[in-house]
C-alpha cells in the first residue's frame, strides 16, 4: 500500500521546549484541539474502508458510554466550520467534499468518518470494580501497535501492561492526571517514533514493538485529553502524522538534532 504521508509536521513535540522533556504536557483548549493537515484527503479515504469492511477491528462502545459517545458528537460538530466543514441539521461535508450523514444511533462512527483523530472515552468503571478509568468506547483506526478489542473495557493499568515503563506508581500518576481535566481546559501532549508508515497497525500486546532503526519515515502522535461537561468522560483524541525527514522544517529538523527526544526504535 501506498505510504499516506503528511507534507509538513503542524506538531513536532521535540521542537517545544514545554514538550521535549517529561511529562511533556501543556495545555489545550477546544479552539486548537482539532486539526485537518495535508493528508485528511487520504487519511479519511483509508478510516472510511476500515469503517466500512472491519468494524469490530476499529470500534466498540460499552452502552453505559452511549450518553458520553452522543454528548462528545454534540461538542465537535459546532467545532467543524472553521475547519472546512459544512454542517447542516441531516449531514456534514467534509473538506475533502465527501457527505457523511448525521448518525446520532452510531455517534463513534459518524465521529470516525469525520476527524483524522482517533477517540478513546475513558470513564470511571461502570462496574465498580476499580477506581481506575476504563476505556468505555472508541473510533481506533490508526493505531500504532494495539488493538482496541484488547483494551477495551479494561482499566489504565491493564490497557498498558506490555509498556515496562508504565509502573503502578506511574499509573497512579496518570490517574491523577486523568482526574484532574477540567472542561475547557485540556491536556496535549505529543510522541515521536520511528515509523516503516504503517498508519493502520494494529497489533497484539505479544508483538510490541516500534519501527527499527532504518526506518525512513517518522510517526507523530498529538494526543489530547479533553473533558464533556456533562457526562464527565474524559475524550483522549489521537492524531497522527506520518513524514519523511525532508518534509520537516527547518526549524524541526535543526531541534531534532539538538533534542534531548530519541526517536524509539
Amino acid at each position: 500500500m501506498t505510504p499516506i504521508l503528511q507534507t509538513e509536521l503542524s506538531f513536532a513535540p521535540w521542537a517545544d521546549p514545554r514538550t521535549n522533556r517529561l511529562p511533556g504536557v501543556i495545555p489545550v483548549g477546544l479552539d486548537d484541539w482539532l486539526e485537518v493537515d495535508t493528508a485528511y484527503a487520504a487519511q479519511m479515504a483509508l478510516r472510511d474502508h476500515l469503517i466500512a469492511t472491519q468494524p469490530d477491528e476499529v470500534m466498540g462502545l460499552h452502552e453505559s458510554a452511549r450518553p458520553a459517545a452522543e454528548e462528545l458528537l454534540d461538542v465537535v460538530l459546532p467545532l467543524l466550520p472553521p475547519l472546512g466543514f459544512t454542517v447542516s441539521p441531516e449531514s456534514v461535508t467534509r473538506p475533502d467534499g465527501v457527505t457523511v450523514p448525521l448518525d446520532r444511533s452510531a455517534p463513534l462512527e459518524t465521529l470516525g468518518r469525520l476527524l483524522q483523530c482517533d477517540l478513546c472515552l475513558m470513564q470511571p468503571d461502570p462496574t465498580g470494580t476499580t477506581d481506575e478509568s476504563v476505556l468505555t468506547g472508541g473510533i481506533l483506526c490508526f493505531p500504532s501497535g494495539w488493538r482496541l478489542s484488547e483494551k477495551f473495557m479494561r482499566p489504565m493499568m491493564r490497557i498498558h501492561k506490555p509498556i515496562e515503563v508504565y509502573t503502578p506508581e506511574l499509573g497512579k500518576r496518570v490517574q491523577r492526571l486523568l482526574d484532574g481535566v477540567q472542561p475547557g481546559r485540556g491536556l496535549m501532549r505529543g510522541t515521536a517514533s520511528r515509523s516503516d508508515a504503517h498508519l493502520a497497525d494494529p497489533r497484539s500486546e505479544g508483538e510490541y514493538r516500534h519501527g527499527q532503526a532504518t526506518s525512513k519515515f517518522i510517526r507523530v502522535e498529538r494526543q489530547c485529553l479533553i473533558r464533556l461537561p456533562e457526562t464527565r468522560a474524559v475524550v483522549f483524541t489521537i492524531h497522527t502524522q506520518v513524514v519523511e525527514p525532508s518534509a520537516l522544517s527547518a526549524e524541526q529538523a535543526a531541534a531534532l538534532d539538538a533534542s534531548p527526544i530519541r526517536l524509539a526504535d
